[in-house]
């Protein structure tokens, strides 16, 4: 037989072959994950999923799917979890963040049926979470004898922390404060659901300092909205007159200036997360219980409100000593 004949009669096997794969994966019974995935891809676009976060959740699921070499929806098990896991030779907290993508997209798999059940939710990984400390009230006085109150934003700004320190309120509340929250006259503010992350109604107290504040930034406010035609009732708005929360920096205006001043000025735990668990731990410390702490931070779950509270040993000893 002539090399020609035989390298013709290999080349139609192998394509006899490679048709019979085709028509075996085919006829598997199944979704194929890059068809899921695409699916979920959309669904999370509809739903007003970040593109950042999407396409995280795309590379981390890529992965895990070309670790394992799986093809099908219903390759996917504990197993294969576990399997892309232990490969990755990373920290335990970025595993963990690599786990929760993964379950992430494939509790999204079970929400269109592809699943029966969230065999997944039995995967753990455990880590020693540190305790992040508060702003102390050194640092927020500290902090605001360096700005300049004498400029719009300066003033603005020192209100905010002001704020935030004497409320515990989250920036994103911070954003959507309107003059109609304040109760001038009972020194509160009045929190409807829209601003809280809970989404129901809170009342916290203001000082007779911050109330003047909060009538001197309003006074400018007026100043501003109308040289550049705005109309809102914000109380913290951008020098340009619009609200945090719709501006191209949306709640992150302030974040972005106390990021700029803690490394202008070396002052540590500065940000909003920091001053938040600050007011906290300011409570705590003035002799206010968890489950009061927990009501004034907005919490629907008490252990939620003590990873804001950072106690170390010699503190914990001295507060059980006054119960024994």
């Amino acid at each position: 037989m002539s090399n020609g004949r035989k390298h013709g009669m290999f080349a139609a096997n192998m394509e006899t072959v490679r048709r019979s794969t085709k028509v075996d994966d085919k006829d598997k019974e199944g979704m194929q994950i890059v068809d899921a995935l695409e699916i979920v891809f959309q669904q999370m676009q509809v739903a007003g999923n970040r593109e950042r976060t999407i396409e995280s959740y795309r590379y981390i699921f890529k992965q895990f799917v070309e670790y394992n070499e799986l093809k099908y929806v219903e390759d996917i098990t504990i197993d294969t979890i576990y399997n892309y896991l232990s490969s990755l030779q990373v920290t335990q907290q970025t595993k963990l963040i690599r786990l929760k993508s993964i379950k992430a997209v494939l509790s999204k798999f079970y929400n269109n049926g592809w699943f029966k059940k969230k065999f997944w939710s039995s995967v753990h990984i455990k880590i020693d979470k540190q305790v992040k400390k508060g702003t102390n009230e050194d640092d927020v006085d500290t902090l605001l004898s360096l700005i300049d109150q004498t400029t719009f934003v300066g003033f603005r700004d020192s209100v905010a922390i002001l704020t935030m320190y004497s409320t515990g309120i989250r920036i994103r509340t911070l954003g959507e404060l309107k003059e109609n929250h304040i109760d001038f006259n009972n020194l509160t503010l009045n929190l409807d659901g829209s601003t809280l992350k809970n989404h129901q109604f809170l009342k916290l107290p203001i000082s007779q300092d911050l109330a003047k504040m909060f009538k001197d930034l309003i006074h400018l406010n007026d100043n501003i909205r109308p040289y550049y035609g705005r109309e809102n009732k914000n109380i913290f708005i951008t020098q340009n007159g619009l609200p945090m929360n719709t501006s191209k920096s949306s709640n992150c205006a302030i974040s972005k200036q106390l990021n700029k001043y803690s490394k202008r000025f070396g002052i540590e735990n500065i940000n909003a997360h920091a001053i938040r668990r600050g007011y906290a731990k300011n409570l705590l410390n003035k002799g206010a219980n968890i489950a009061l702490i927990s009501k004034a931070l907005g919490h629907s779950d008490l252990a939620i409100t003590t990873k804001y509270l950072h106690l170390d040993i010699d503190e914990v000893v001295s507060s059980l000593r006054n119960y024994c």
